[in-house]
């Protein structure tokens, strides 16, 4: 049984470091905490945090990134520690960090990309991917398999913990029985615990021309994103167990693993 953890630390160098565990489900048990946390990327964890992440008592870190990303601003992390690069939008044709960058490069094609409502379309685009893509479910799936195994304390992140690490955890709190509108709290807790960095973002682009209104939609967490991941599952798969079993290639022994590694009763 993982020893249970108090309120995750809020640590400037990793914005969004959460613990995933303390909801009710549905039929009274509790996810247990001091298991699984999420966070940002650690490419700027300060020294000083480091002895912090590993009084959590984490094992391994997940990082769902593209090789683009992990190249560009690799984590930062102790040798004790194991590192698991899955990428989640890997075969994704287009979405990917190269078009953000093109979308990004300049006040014109901002509006041209994300203008009108493409942004909002852009994102729940990626949340159905995050189901769809072959790479997503072997992602999601590695890291669902190496939770039942015992893997953990586990900590799981992408870029800012908010879309990629936001559906894993969703899909994984929905598996344990959590309700969908606690499921949908605790996503959308993301817009607060990355405040500081939005503001930052959006201030630097404003300051570069940019309009932070066609921004924000990227920037931020949105009902509607995790509507569209949770409509492709029903479309899909019809139900979390189905998913889970099928999409992810969770066979019955692990799933009952998992829920017995992160339900507690009483």
């Amino acid at each position: 049984m993982a020893r249970l953890a108090g309120p995750s630390p809020e640590l400037p160098s990793i914005p969004n470091l959460r613990d995933v565990g303390g909801r009710r489900t549905r039929d009274g048990a509790r996810v247990r905490t001091g298991l699984l946390y999420r966070s940002s990327a650690l490419h700027r964890l300060d020294p000083a945090h480091g002895s912090i992440l590993r009084g959590l008592g984490i094992r391994t870190v997940y990082d769902l990134r593209t090789e683009h990303e992990r190249t560009a601003d690799p984590d930062r992390l102790a040798p004790s520690i194991e590192y698991v690069a899955v990428d989640v939008i890997g075969d994704a044709a287009v979405g990917g960090p190269a078009e953000l960058i093109a979308i990004l490069s300049s006040p014109e094609a901002t509006r041209a990309g994300l203008g009108e409502g493409r942004g909002v379309e852009l994102w729940r685009r990626h949340y159905r991917q995050f189901v769809a893509l072959d790479s997503a479910r072997a992602a999601y799936g590695r890291l669902f398999a190496d939770l039942a195994d015992g893997r953990g304390p586990a900590l799981v992140h992408c870029t800012t913990g908010k879309d990629r690490t936001g559906w894993a955890v969703a899909a994984l709190l929905t598996f344990l029985g959590v309700a969908d509108d606690d499921v949908m709290d605790d996503y959308l807790q993301s817009n607060l615990h990355l405040r500081p960095f939005v503001d930052r973002v959006l201030g630097e682009f404003a300051a570069r021309g940019g309009d932070p209104g066609l921004l924000q939609p990227i920037v931020t967490v949105r009902p509607a994103y995790l509507e569209a991941a949770r409509d492709e599952l029903r479309r899909t798969f019809g139900t979390i167990e189905a998913y889970v079993a099928t999409g992810l290639g969770i066979d019955a022994a692990r799933r009952r693993a998992l829920r017995e590694a992160f339900l507690e009763r009483g």
